[in-house]
């Protein structure tokens, strides 16, 4: 109801938005975020963010957080109120103007604080889109605004359009196999308690599709994901695979998650493993040269899913992406070893940061040492797709396609 749906917008939004809720606060109460107790501080970014970023009247906002501090924190009553009328004295656009860098002379700092994104990750998007700082805002939008949810319909267990009739939604606009819902908990749904369906974003559906779409000669039989948990992409191969008369293995290094790879491949020819994907070679499940198709989703910052995860923005650092970068790098070079001379590899990331992208493609090729031909992605994925680049990679935004932000690069071994 409509206090499920106001509990939901504050705590995302606040979460979503702490880093410029902070600033405000800080200014508000003439001292760092950090010197102010934790049970006070979050009840004031709940308090801003009903001030500056919903449609509550100020003194309800205000009467409101007092109320939740004299629960958590009492001995702060005086101070939550002072600061909270500071903070509603001004909207949420004088605020920036007051507190934000200059837009000339530092657009990634003002930014960064007016589209509540931290501005190592504004920095990475622009470089990600050329320097284009219009079109990055238009992403820091799309970054800020709630997703749908998508569904996949599995294929040959379930068609699109009539998925949607049934769960009262629309057909997706790209995937041949994505609906959109309107609202609602997904997990109530029958088709996906029947396993006609699993959630998943229609940007996912698209990378695991085009990895199936990508010509080959000889044998087509021996699918692998090597980084398969939770398992949406491996449930969308394994229903493809079951079309085609091929089987699929899926490797996930954790075991809970492994678990989820299994239960989300029942009844579809899908061997799971629990076993590190860079074990090429040394594992039975792994032989080298052993796969036609691999696909390579690899672990990484999830700066593509800000979206769905608003708090994810404010947890990264940079320093997240050297270990990231070579575990993917690793990876990469497995899936190589594990494709046959021939064979293709897709590999994904639901990041568009260069040094995950584009960089560990070139690093993971070199270090393979054996020819490697770069497959252009685009007549992979349908017809129609707007603004999917020059190739041979693409990379997917919210603000162009309404997806994650994926990248793919799909690979020939040609030796």
């Amino acid at each position: 109801g409509r206090d499920a749906a106001f509990a939901t917008e504050l705590t995302y939004g606040t979460l979503r938005a702490v880093g410029t809720l902070d600033a405000v606060v800080a200014a508000a109460a003439r001292r760092p975020v950090e010197r102010i107790d934790p049970p006070t501080r979050d009840a004031l970014r709940l308090g801003a963010y009903q001030l500056l970023r919903m449609r509550v009247p100020a003194h309800a906002a205000v009467s409101s957080t007092v109320d939740l501090v004299r629960v958590v924190a009492p001995a702060a009553i005086g101070f939550a109120n002072a600061v909270l009328r500071v903070i509603a004295s001004r909207d949420f656009d004088a605020w920036i103007a007051e507190l934000a860098p200059d837009a000339e002379a530092d657009p990634i700092g003002h930014l960064a604080l007016a589209h509540q994104h931290p501005a190592w990750i504004v920095r990475a998007f622009a470089e990600a889109l050329g320097g284009d700082l219009a079109e990055t805002t238009e992403l820091l939008i799309a970054n800020n605004e709630r997703p749908a949810v998508h569904l996949c319909a599995r294929p040959g267990r379930a068609e699109a359009a009539r998925l949607a009739e049934e769960v009262g939604g629309t057909p997706g606009r790209f995937s041949p196999y994505a609906v959109y819902l309107p609202g609602g908990d997904p997990g109530e749904l029958a088709a996906l308690r029947d396993g006609r369906a699993h959630v998943q974003d229609e940007g996912s559906q698209l990378v695991a599709a085009a990895l199936v779409a990508a010509p080959l000669d000889g044998t087509d039989r021996r699918w692998l994901d090597l980084c398969a948990g939770p398992g949406g992409k491996a449930g969308l191969l394994g229903a493809l695979a079951a079309e085609r008369g091929a089987e699929v293995t899926a490797v996930e290094v954790a075991e809970h998650r492994a678990r989820l790879v299994t239960e989300a491949t029942a009844g579809l020819p899908v061997h799971v493993h629990c076993a590190d994907g860079r074990a090429v070679g040394r594992y039975p499940a792994l032989p080298e040269g052993g796969f036609d198709r691999v696909l390579v989703d690899a672990p990484c910052t999830g700066l593509g899913a800000l979206r769905r995860r608003p708090e994810s923005r404010w947890r990264r650092q940079p320093s997240d992406l050297p270990p990231l970068t070579q575990v993917q790098r690793e990876l990469l070079v497995a899936a190589l070893r594990a494709v046959r001379p021939g064979g293709v590899v897709a590999y994904v990331t639901c990041s568009p940061h260069i040094v995950e992208t584009h960089v560990t493609v070139v690093e993971a090729t070199r270090r393979f040492g054996r020819p490697v031909d770069f497959v252009d992605a685009r007549p992979l994925l349908p017809e129609g797709m707007p603004e999917i680049g020059d190739g041979p990679t693409v990379q997917l935004w919210p603000h162009r396609q309404g997806t994650d932000a994926m990248f793919l690069a799909v690979l020939r071994r040609t030796g």
